[in-house]
């Protein structure tokens, strides 16, 4: 079987604390992910400039890797009970690239562990002909949870575990979908 290509895409402020430390948090459990089948590439929302989005050409290597994409994971701080707006520039940077492909969530935040920026962009991707996968990882009272250093400071197994839920569900949808893709053109 070939590989599954997954783009996680990272939205928070990598000029903060809490973001880059979540951020680096989740890449280094892809790298560590035991199917060998899945592929991850990563591409950070601060590298897609003001000027792109909202219907506007994409930068050309992310657009590569939302086209190329089988999936997604999408790492979203929740900011005013919403998701980041550079993070909607970059998902209205494109369109048909996200028709039949399966997108799952990492969120963080306060007390809700940022479940409503989720809650937001399923309507978002429903709108793209996507399929969100219902189990999500969320990291409540994100601030607390990483040392100043970036690294955990507390026992991250639950979060783990949740990682691994949702990327095995991914993958079952990620490979559903691009095999219907090939049997038959979505029609979109």
């Amino acid at each position: 079987m070939d590989n599954l290509r997954i783009a996680v895409i990272l939205a928070g402020n990598s000029r903060g604390r809490t973001g880059p430390a979540v951020s680096r948090w989740f890449v280094e459990r892809t790298a560590k992910h035991p199917d060998p089948r899945l592929r991850f590439d990563v591409l950070d929302v601060d590298g897609i400039g003001p000027e792109d989005g909202h219907g506007g050409p994409m930068a050309p290597h992310a657009a590569e890797i939302v086209d190329a994409a089988d999936g997604f994971v999408v790492v979203t701080p929740e900011y005013n009970h919403g998701y980041p707006g550079g993070l909607k520039s970059a998902i209205d940077s494109a369109r048909r690239e996200w028709f039949a492909k399966a997108v799952g969530f990492v969120s963080y935040g306060g007390m809700s562990g940022g479940l409503r920026a989720i809650e937001q962009l399923r309507s978002v991707f429903s709108e793209l002909h996507t399929a969100t996968i219902r189990d999500t990882v969320s990291l409540h009272n994100a601030q607390t949870m990483f040392g100043a250093d970036g690294e955990p400071a507390v026992d991250m197994s639950g979060a783990d575990a949740a990682v691994e839920r949702m990327l095995g569900q991914l993958a079952w949808w990620a490979l559903a979908l691009r095999e219907a893709r090939e049997a038959r053109p979505y029609p979109g």
